[in-house]
């Protein structure tokens, strides 16, 4: 195979394109800092989401499962646990690597993401160091390729 410029093979430097997963409610430390002991199931749901396990057996448990794969970044899974007393909420296990909305933004920016944009425009300093354009010699008055000739569109007779 061919070698590229690092030494790589071609075919070592494709590589396949990974499905994106996100499954479960992203969950902020801004978000869970709104729900508070003592707030009834529905406010809890209004605020946090639908939890995505809720098991008949453990009624009193809430469990909200965040995960994401995503191309050119690390994998991350979180989980928040409400526990309720009756319909009240008693308390709410928060993991201790919780983001903010900032640091969820910025751990899901692929590594594509995070380069320079292209630059779209040139300084007046980098148009004058262009070389001036070449004026082409006068165009021939013959026409370039065959001449048609075609019969008018209505009978004039």
């Amino acid at each position: 195979m061919l070698n590229a410029s690092n030494g790589a093979t071609v075919l070592e430097r494709i590589t396949p394109y990974k499905l994106e997963v996100v499954q479960g409610n992203v969950l902020t430390k801004e978000l869970v800092a709104r729900v508070k002991p003592g707030m009834p199931r529905a406010q809890v749901r209004d605020l946090l989401g639908s939890p995505l396990l809720t098991d008949p057996f453990h009624a009193e448990r809430w469990d909200y499962v965040f995960t994401i794969k995503r191309q050119g970044t690390i994998y991350q899974q979180r989980k928040v646990v409400a526990l309720f007393d009756g319909e009240t909420l008693k308390s709410l296990e928060v993991p201790a690597d919780l983001p903010s909305e900032n640091e969820f933004v910025a751990a899901i920016s692929s590594k594509a993401e995070r380069r320079e944009p292209p630059k779209l425009e040139l300084s007046e300093a980098e148009r004058k160091a262009l070389p001036v354009p070449v004026k082409p010699a006068a165009a021939a008055a013959e026409a370039i390729g065959p001449v048609r000739a075609y019969p008018p569109l209505e009978n004039k007779s």
